[in-house]
């Protein structure tokens, strides 16, 4: 029977040393030889853990490039080459990386069986299910550092239960000595409180024999008030409504016949029973001062329509007198 070929490629930038160490054993348990052994890594990993990758017989791949990366690239490039020289069987890779997702499918279509080995923790669900077979591997010294803490628990309660009874005795005796402070305290507000109420009382009591002794305000006063507002209600000015407007008065006939006369005495050519222009009436009247400038002729001689009639009736232009 002829055995497999079995190549271990570990992206050491990505698990830690005791990861490597069980990918190792469990590979070698597996297949019951590990052809190719290789880490990826950088030069400061590659020195820090170059005691342990020659006790394991793994041989460092170091990368100096400083890009990102740059190592994962570095393992898929060496993958591909070792497999198209080398023709392995199965394809181990140590990494929690999903990166090398590409690289898996194009190792498988080379024929190989491509299995991977991650770390507990940091590695997905999408990255497992790349691989034909993969194994999570949890971080040994992560599980053993739980069991001290779990043992220093019942230490650190003994130390809390040894101090608080401890300090039990010196509690017990400060509180006699609180009490006494206490009651001291009580004590002096109770003896305060009545000297601050004698002085209260005897305010009130010099206060009301104060006012028992004001004297009574004397009747006379009162009487002199009355009457200032009394003689105040007197000389205040009662409203007098003011005299109703007298009627105007009409003309007087007397008045009417004075004017009729005047009328007459300045157009003398009317008591002759002759008619006369207005206008030349209206000159007369104004040189007599019988009508001002402003006065209308036609009014005047309405007025004394009782001894004067305008012709013609609806535009008069003559004045005669009424036969």
């Amino acid at each position: 029977m002829t055995q497999e070929r079995v190549m271990l490629l570990i992206d050491a930038d990505n698990v830690s040393l005791d990861i490597i160490e069980q990918a190792v054993q469990l590979v070698h348990k597996q297949h019951g030889a590990l052809h190719v052994r290789r880490a990826y890594c950088t030069a400061e990993s590659a020195v820090k853990h170059q005691a342990a990758f020659k006790r394991l017989s793994i041989k460092p791949m170091v990368n100096l490039s400083a890009g990102k990366n740059s190592t994962d690239i570095a393992l898929a490039v060496d993958a591909i080459d070792l497999v198209l020289a080398e023709r392995p069987d199965v394809v181990v890779i140590a990494s929690s990386d999903s990166d090398f997702a590409p690289l898996v499918q194009r190792l498988r279509e080379k024929g190989c069986t491509v299995r991977g080995i991650g770390q507990h923790g940091k590695t997905g669900d999408e990255t497992q299910d790349a691989y034909d077979d993969y194994t999570v591997l949890e971080h040994r010294k992560a599980a053993a550092s739980a069991a001290p803490v779990a043992r220093k628990a019942p230490a650190r309660r003994a130390a809390a239960a040894k101090n608080a009874a401890e300090g039990a005795p010196a509690a017990a005796k400060k509180a006699p000595a609180a009490k006494k402070t206490a009651a001291k305290k009580a004590a002096a507000k109770t003896a305060g409180a009545p000297a601050a109420k004698a002085p209260r009382k005897a305010a009130a009591k010099t206060a009301a024999k104060t006012t028992a002794m004001a004297p009574a305000p004397a009747p006379a006063r009162a009487e002199e008030d009355a009457d200032d507002r009394n003689g105040a209600a007197a000389e205040s000015p009662v409203p007098v409504a003011p005299p109703p407007a007298a009627p105007p008065t009409a003309r007087s006939p007397a008045r009417s016949a004075t004017t009729a006369d005047a009328v007459l005495a300045s157009l003398p050519e009317l008591a002759a029973g002759q008619t006369l222009a207005l206008n030349t009436a209206v000159q007369r009247l104004r040189e007599a001062g019988l009508l001002s400038r402003s006065a209308s002729s036609l009014k005047l001689f309405s007025q004394l329509g009782e001894r004067f009639e305008l012709l013609p009736p609806g535009k008069p232009s003559q004045v005669r007198l009424r036969h």
